[in-house]
Protein backbone atom coordinates (compact mmCIF):
# COMPACT_ATOMS: atom_id res chain seq x y z
CA UNK A 1 0.00 0.00 0.00
CA UNK A 2 2.84 2.45 1.22
CA UNK A 3 4.19 2.02 -2.49
CA UNK A 4 1.28 3.16 -4.53
CA UNK A 5 1.53 5.87 -2.42
CA UNK A 6 4.93 7.02 -2.54
CA UNK A 7 5.19 6.32 -6.29
CA UNK A 8 2.73 9.13 -6.69
CA UNK A 9 4.20 11.19 -4.45
CA UNK A 10 4.98 14.64 -6.78
CA UNK A 11 7.17 16.55 -3.90
CA UNK A 12 9.10 16.20 -0.90
CA UNK A 13 5.81 17.73 1.54
CA UNK A 14 3.38 15.04 -0.38
CA UNK A 15 6.17 12.16 1.11
CA UNK A 16 6.34 13.75 3.92
CA UNK A 17 2.49 13.63 4.66
CA UNK A 18 2.17 10.06 3.11
CA UNK A 19 5.07 8.71 5.53
CA UNK A 20 3.64 10.62 9.13
CA UNK A 21 0.12 8.57 7.82
CA UNK A 22 1.77 5.64 7.70
CA UNK A 23 3.57 6.03 11.23
CA UNK A 24 0.23 7.12 12.70
CA UNK A 25 -1.46 4.23 11.23
CA UNK A 26 1.35 1.96 12.70
CA UNK A 27 1.55 3.29 15.96
CA UNK A 28 -2.80 3.13 16.18
CA UNK A 29 -2.42 -0.47 14.87
CA UNK A 30 0.29 -1.61 18.14
CA UNK A 31 -1.62 0.62 20.59
CA UNK A 32 1.37 2.94 20.87
CA UNK A 33 0.54 5.97 23.40
CA UNK A 34 0.71 9.52 21.29
CA UNK A 35 1.13 12.54 22.87
CA UNK A 36 -1.62 15.03 22.59
CA UNK A 37 -1.11 18.05 20.45
CA UNK A 38 -0.82 21.51 22.42
CA UNK A 39 0.24 19.97 25.95
CA UNK A 40 3.26 20.75 26.58
CA UNK A 41 5.51 18.21 28.01
CA UNK A 42 6.54 19.06 31.41
CA UNK A 43 8.87 17.07 33.99
CA UNK A 44 7.14 15.11 36.29
CA UNK A 45 7.47 16.13 40.06
CA UNK A 46 5.56 13.63 41.63
CA UNK A 47 6.21 12.86 45.73
CA UNK A 48 7.78 9.56 45.85
CA UNK A 49 5.62 6.91 47.76
CA UNK A 50 8.19 6.48 50.88
CA UNK A 51 8.41 10.27 51.37
CA UNK A 52 5.12 10.95 50.93
CA UNK A 53 4.32 8.17 53.78
CA UNK A 54 6.82 10.20 55.76
CA UNK A 55 5.46 13.36 55.57
CA UNK A 56 2.26 12.32 56.66
CA UNK A 57 3.58 10.74 59.76
CA UNK A 58 5.26 14.51 60.33
CA UNK A 59 1.88 15.56 59.52
CA UNK A 60 -0.10 13.65 62.42
CA UNK A 61 2.47 14.11 64.91
CA UNK A 62 2.88 17.62 64.78
CA UNK A 63 -1.14 17.41 64.86
CA UNK A 64 -0.91 15.47 68.56
CA UNK A 65 1.55 17.38 69.88
CA UNK A 66 -0.74 20.26 69.41
CA UNK A 67 -3.49 18.39 71.01
CA UNK A 68 -1.26 17.59 73.90
CA UNK A 69 0.08 21.27 74.46
CA UNK A 70 -3.88 22.36 74.20
CA UNK A 71 -4.57 19.49 77.09
CA UNK A 72 -1.74 20.35 79.10
CA UNK A 73 -2.61 24.07 79.30
CA UNK A 74 -6.11 23.35 80.40
CA UNK A 75 -8.22 22.83 77.00
CA UNK A 76 -10.61 19.66 78.04
CA UNK A 77 -13.24 20.25 75.27
CA UNK A 78 -14.27 16.33 74.47
CA UNK A 79 -12.55 16.67 71.07
CA UNK A 80 -9.01 17.39 72.47
CA UNK A 81 -9.83 14.98 75.40
CA UNK A 82 -10.82 12.26 72.86
CA UNK A 83 -7.61 13.25 70.99
CA UNK A 84 -5.34 12.50 74.28
CA UNK A 85 -7.34 9.51 75.22
CA UNK A 86 -5.61 8.00 72.48
CA UNK A 87 -2.03 9.21 72.55
CA UNK A 88 -2.40 7.04 75.82
CA UNK A 89 -4.31 3.99 74.49
CA UNK A 90 -2.57 0.77 75.31
CA UNK A 91 -0.92 2.23 78.66
CA UNK A 92 -1.56 2.36 82.50
CA UNK A 93 -2.10 6.19 82.28
CA UNK A 94 -5.30 8.16 83.50
CA UNK A 95 -5.62 11.42 82.30
CA UNK A 96 -7.02 12.70 86.01
CA UNK A 97 -3.74 11.26 87.86
CA UNK A 98 -1.32 13.50 89.61
CA UNK A 99 1.55 13.32 87.27
CA UNK A 100 -0.39 13.75 84.05
CA UNK A 101 1.72 16.81 82.94
CA UNK A 102 5.04 15.04 83.31
CA UNK A 103 3.55 12.46 81.00
CA UNK A 104 2.36 15.10 79.20
CA UNK A 105 5.86 16.35 78.80
CA UNK A 106 7.17 13.04 78.05
CA UNK A 107 5.20 12.06 75.13
CA UNK A 108 5.80 15.24 73.41
CA UNK A 109 9.03 15.18 73.77
CA UNK A 110 9.12 11.65 72.49
CA UNK A 111 6.98 12.88 69.18
CA UNK A 112 9.58 15.72 68.94
CA UNK A 113 11.98 13.20 68.64
CA UNK A 114 10.41 10.92 66.19
CA UNK A 115 9.78 14.17 64.13
CA UNK A 116 13.38 14.59 63.81
CA UNK A 117 13.87 11.46 63.07
CA UNK A 118 11.87 11.21 60.12
CA UNK A 119 12.94 14.29 58.80
CA UNK A 120 16.64 12.69 59.11
CA UNK A 121 15.16 9.95 57.15
CA UNK A 122 14.15 11.92 54.39
CA UNK A 123 17.19 14.00 54.00
CA UNK A 124 19.15 11.24 54.09
CA UNK A 125 16.93 8.99 51.16
CA UNK A 126 16.61 12.29 49.09
CA UNK A 127 20.75 13.07 49.03
CA UNK A 128 20.68 9.24 48.62
CA UNK A 129 18.57 9.46 45.11
CA UNK A 130 20.22 12.05 44.26
CA UNK A 131 23.85 10.95 44.32
CA UNK A 132 21.85 8.21 41.93
CA UNK A 133 20.65 9.88 40.05
CA UNK A 134 23.80 12.16 39.11
CA UNK A 135 25.86 9.28 38.93
CA UNK A 136 23.58 7.70 36.21
CA UNK A 137 23.50 10.67 34.11
CA UNK A 138 27.16 10.66 34.20
CA UNK A 139 27.33 7.77 32.90
CA UNK A 140 24.67 8.38 30.02
CA UNK A 141 25.19 12.64 29.73
CA UNK A 142 28.11 13.78 31.22
CA UNK A 143 27.62 17.18 29.15
CA UNK A 144 23.86 17.39 31.24
CA UNK A 145 25.41 16.81 34.37
CA UNK A 146 27.76 19.13 34.27
CA UNK A 147 25.23 22.11 33.19
CA UNK A 148 22.79 21.03 36.00
CA UNK A 149 25.50 21.33 38.90
CA UNK A 150 27.18 24.71 37.42
CA UNK A 151 23.31 26.09 37.03
CA UNK A 152 20.44 24.77 39.36
CA UNK A 153 17.09 24.31 37.67
CA UNK A 154 14.87 27.38 37.08
CA UNK A 155 11.61 27.27 38.45
CA UNK A 156 9.11 29.11 35.07
CA UNK A 157 6.21 28.79 36.64
CA UNK A 158 6.24 32.72 37.04
CA UNK A 159 3.86 35.14 34.90
CA UNK A 160 5.03 34.84 30.97
CA UNK A 161 5.82 37.77 29.06
CA UNK A 162 3.35 39.41 26.88
CA UNK A 163 3.02 38.14 23.64
CA UNK A 164 3.44 41.12 21.41
CA UNK A 165 6.83 41.93 23.04
CA UNK A 166 7.89 38.41 22.95
CA UNK A 167 7.39 38.39 18.59
CA UNK A 168 9.33 42.12 18.90
CA UNK A 169 12.24 41.07 20.48
CA UNK A 170 13.13 37.75 18.80
CA UNK A 171 11.78 39.15 14.94
CA UNK A 172 14.09 41.81 15.60
CA UNK A 173 16.98 39.16 16.24
CA UNK A 174 16.22 36.97 13.59
CA UNK A 175 14.25 38.80 11.03
CA UNK A 176 16.07 42.05 10.55
CA UNK A 177 18.40 41.94 8.01
CA UNK A 178 22.67 42.67 9.03
CA UNK A 179 25.06 44.07 7.29
CA UNK A 180 28.37 42.27 8.19
CA UNK A 181 31.66 44.62 7.77
CA UNK A 182 34.17 42.72 5.77
CA UNK A 183 37.73 43.61 6.90
CA UNK A 184 41.25 42.77 5.67
CA UNK A 185 41.04 39.52 7.23
CA UNK A 186 38.34 38.39 5.26
CA UNK A 187 40.26 38.76 2.22
CA UNK A 188 43.62 37.20 3.52
CA UNK A 189 41.12 34.17 4.03
CA UNK A 190 39.80 34.08 0.80
CA UNK A 191 43.16 34.28 -0.90
CA UNK A 192 43.80 31.08 1.45
CA UNK A 193 40.54 29.76 0.06
CA UNK A 194 41.71 30.18 -3.59
CA UNK A 195 44.40 27.11 -3.76
CA UNK A 196 41.55 24.56 -1.85
CA UNK A 197 40.24 22.09 -4.53
CA UNK A 198 36.18 22.46 -4.81
CA UNK A 199 34.53 19.27 -3.36
CA UNK A 200 32.86 16.72 -5.77
CA UNK A 201 29.16 17.41 -6.28
CA UNK A 202 26.55 15.61 -3.38
CA UNK A 203 25.14 12.82 -4.84
CA UNK A 204 22.14 11.35 -2.41
CA UNK A 205 21.69 7.70 -2.79
CA UNK A 206 19.47 5.17 -1.12
CA UNK A 207 21.91 3.90 0.58
CA UNK A 208 22.52 7.43 2.25
CA UNK A 209 18.97 7.00 3.54
CA UNK A 210 18.82 4.01 4.85
CA UNK A 211 22.40 5.03 6.98
CA UNK A 212 20.51 8.05 8.81
CA UNK A 213 19.56 7.70 12.39
CA UNK A 214 15.53 7.94 12.25
CA UNK A 215 13.09 5.41 13.18
CA UNK A 216 10.16 5.06 10.87
CA UNK A 217 12.93 5.53 7.65
CA UNK A 218 14.41 2.62 8.75
CA UNK A 219 11.46 0.56 8.63
CA UNK A 220 10.20 1.71 5.68
CA UNK A 221 12.36 0.71 3.31
CA UNK A 222 10.41 1.08 0.32
CA UNK A 223 10.37 4.85 0.67
CA UNK A 224 14.50 4.95 0.41
CA UNK A 225 14.19 5.54 -3.13
CA UNK A 226 11.61 8.15 -3.20
CA UNK A 227 13.12 10.38 -0.59
CA UNK A 228 16.98 9.64 -1.96
CA UNK A 229 15.39 10.99 -5.74
CA UNK A 230 13.87 13.32 -3.84
CA UNK A 231 16.53 14.87 -1.62
CA UNK A 232 18.89 14.74 -5.06
CA UNK A 233 16.57 16.88 -6.67
CA UNK A 234 15.83 19.59 -4.15
CA UNK A 235 19.92 19.64 -3.79
CA UNK A 236 19.96 20.23 -7.40
CA UNK A 237 17.65 22.97 -7.07
CA UNK A 238 18.77 24.75 -4.55
CA UNK A 239 15.64 24.82 -2.94
CA UNK A 240 13.50 23.77 -0.36
CA UNK A 241 10.10 24.08 0.78
CA UNK A 242 8.64 26.04 4.16
CA UNK A 243 7.97 22.56 5.61
CA UNK A 244 11.81 21.84 5.82
CA UNK A 245 12.75 25.58 7.66
CA UNK A 246 9.54 25.97 9.54
CA UNK A 247 9.81 24.85 13.20
CA UNK A 248 8.71 24.92 16.26
CA UNK A 249 10.72 27.53 19.00
CA UNK A 250 10.30 26.56 22.61
CA UNK A 251 11.57 29.86 25.31
CA UNK A 252 13.23 28.63 28.39
CA UNK A 253 13.77 30.86 31.03
CA UNK A 254 17.30 31.95 32.32
CA UNK A 255 16.29 32.93 35.66
CA UNK A 256 13.47 34.10 38.10
CA UNK A 257 12.69 37.16 36.10
CA UNK A 258 9.71 35.43 33.43
CA UNK A 259 8.08 38.58 32.06
CA UNK A 260 11.61 39.77 29.98
CA UNK A 261 11.86 38.03 26.90
CA UNK A 262 15.22 38.59 26.56
CA UNK A 263 15.52 36.55 29.81
CA UNK A 264 14.39 33.42 27.49
CA UNK A 265 16.94 30.26 26.00
CA UNK A 266 15.34 29.21 22.51
CA UNK A 267 15.42 26.36 21.27
CA UNK A 268 13.67 25.54 18.00
CA UNK A 269 12.79 22.02 16.94
CA UNK A 270 12.57 21.72 13.08
CA UNK A 271 10.89 18.62 10.93
CA UNK A 272 12.64 15.55 11.16
CA UNK A 273 12.71 15.59 7.42
CA UNK A 274 14.85 18.68 7.07
CA UNK A 275 17.35 16.39 9.29
CA UNK A 276 17.59 13.64 6.87
CA UNK A 277 17.60 15.55 4.10
CA UNK A 278 20.64 17.69 5.48
CA UNK A 279 22.30 14.51 6.81
CA UNK A 280 24.15 12.98 3.92
CA UNK A 281 25.31 16.52 2.50
CA UNK A 282 26.83 17.24 6.21
CA UNK A 283 28.71 14.13 5.34
CA UNK A 284 29.68 14.58 2.25
CA UNK A 285 30.86 18.20 3.54
CA UNK A 286 32.78 16.31 6.73
CA UNK A 287 34.53 13.92 4.05
CA UNK A 288 35.43 16.48 1.91
CA UNK A 289 37.37 18.57 4.77
CA UNK A 290 38.99 15.24 6.35
CA UNK A 291 40.96 14.99 2.88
Amino acid sequence: MLVTYLEASRDLCETDSILFGAALAACRIIGAKLPVAGRATQKSTAIPAWRKRIEDRIAKARALIGRLTSFRSGNNRPRIMRTVRMAFAGTNISLFQPDITQKLTERIDDLKQKIAAWGKRIRRFSERSRRFNQNRLFQSDQKRLYKSLERPEVCGAGPGPDQADTVAFWRGLWSEPVNHSEGPCMEVVASQSASVTPMDPVTITPEDVDGLHHYWLKGFVVCHAVLARQFQEALDQKSLPSLFTTGITHLVPKDQNTTDPSKYRPITCLPPIYKNHSSPGAKSVYDACKE
